[in-house]
């Protein structure tokens, strides 16, 4: 008679049979690529910091990319520091902003800065060698108004290079952006210590 540990692990080996020859199955039908329009929204954090990460990614592959920054570009975070200092030859960085809508109180200059934010994107997603694109909180740059997005939605479709990624983060991303995206994540709030006082840190927030 077996052992209760030797019965364990031949069910367990068994078991992982089975589903390894299923995700086999799976993955012979899955040999399609395309540049992805990729959607980080909700109300927790990570939205950005996984945007950074994927870039972070694309210049370990060699992969040149480029960050277009809508709304926080007045800040001074490590992201910028990084990518300025030991990767500006594979990462362009575009801060365009000049901080969130409550600091500028300043609708007009909001808007224009959006607008030479996705100027810049523009001009930076239209070219092929540029294999990935961080469109950092242009979701609050489109939930305001700033920006068209009827516009930002046609010419994705339209112009956008097909082996180019490109990366929309920020809060409330409109439903049309998720419906036309080809990857969302939404980041759900749990438990932040800025509602128990803590203030931004580095190194965590910027």
């Amino acid at each position: 008679m077996p052992t209760d540990a030797t019965d364990t692990e031949a069910r367990h080996t068994a078991k992982m049979t089975r589903i390894k020859a299923a995700r086999d199955r799976m993955m012979e039908g899955k040999t399609g690529e395309k540049g992805l329009v990729i959607v980080h929204t909700g109300a927790g954090k990570g939205k950005s910091s996984s945007g950074f990460g994927m870039i972070v990614r694309a210049i370990a592959h060699g992969m040149p990319c480029a960050v277009v920054q809508f709304i926080k570009g007045a800040w001074d975070t490590g992201e910028r520091r990084l990518l300025t200092t030991h990767f500006a030859d594979l990462c362009q960085f575009h801060a365009m902003g000049e901080g969130f809508t409550w600091e500028t109180q300043d609708r007009a200059r909001d808007i224009a800065a959006a607008v030479a934010g996705w100027e810049k994107a523009k001009e930076i997603i239209r070219d092929p060698a540029v294999r990935m694109v961080l469109l950092d909180e242009i979701n609050i740059a489109l939930r305001y108004e700033y920006l068209d997005l009827a516009e930002v939605l046609a010419f994705l479709r339209e112009e956008k290079p097909p082996m180019t990624h490109v990366v929309l983060t920020g809060r409330n991303a409109k439903p049309e952006l998720i419906e036309f995206a080809d990857l969302v994540t939404e980041m759900t709030l749990v438990k932040h210590p800025f509602r128990a006082g803590i203030k931004a840190q580095a190194g965590v927030e910027f």
